[in-house]
Formats: C-alpha cells, sequence, structure tokens
C-alpha cells in the first residue's frame, strides 16, 4: 500500500468479525465456537469493530497478526430450523442463505463435537 498508518488487528478480533459480522452468529455461538464467554466474545467483537472503523474512517491500513491458531480445511455443518435438514458447506463459502431442503431462511451452524 502507499504510505498509509497501519493498525493492528489481532487474529481473535478478525475472527470475531467473521463469526458475527461474516457468518452472522449471536455473541454466545461466536463466543462458544472460539472457546470463550459471551461477554469476552462482546470484548473482542467491540474492539475489533472500533478498529476497522478507525482504519475505513481515518484511511489507515489494516495489519492481522498475533496470537496462536490453526487455519481449518473442514467442512461446516448447517441445519435448517424449519425441517432440521443438515449439510456441509465448504470452507470459504460463506453463510448459507436458505436450508437446501425447504428453503427456509434461518439456519444455524452445528458446533463441531
Amino acid at each position: 500500500m502507499l504510505d498509509l498508518e497501519e493498525i493492528r488487528l489481532t487474529i481473535d478480533e478478525r475472527e470475531a468479525l467473521r463469526l458475527a459480522d461474516l457468518e452472522g452468529l449471536s455473541h454466545e455461538e461466536a463466543g462458544q465456537m472460539m472457546g470463550v464467554s459471551r461477554a469476552t466474545f462482546g470484548r473482542i467483537i467491540e474492539q475489533a469493530r472500533k478498529i476497522v472503523a478507525d482504519a475505513l474512517i481515518n484511511g489507515k491500513a489494516i495489519n492481522v497478526e498475533g496470537g496462536n491458531y490453526e487455519i481449518s480445511s473442514t467442512e461446516r455443518l448447517f441445519s435448517c430450523e424449519n425441517c432440521e435438514y443438515e449439510w456441509h458447506e465448504e470452507p470459504g463459502s460463506g453463510r448459507p442463505k436458505a436450508c437446501p431442503s425447504c428453503r427456509h431462511s434461518v439456519v444455524f451452524r452445528v458446533a463441531p463435537e
């Protein structure tokens, strides 16, 4: 990038943004996925949103770094609220808009066991 000031976003903050804002999970669901409490997840996502807003409003580059993490290539399991149909989605395919069986729009990600 040009000579932009950089702002730091941690791996945990990035993951919180992905789970809450991209995947649409509740703080409770996202906290479970990250292995933290709902309150802790709330603090992480609040900080992450402030960092991204600062970068967007003030023209800063975002540098994602820090933390211990493992990139998973496993499929994601979803379930339909209406018909209870379960199906897998490939990583990176985004959150499903509707159940492939009944087209109901309320679907949930099933946490790994």
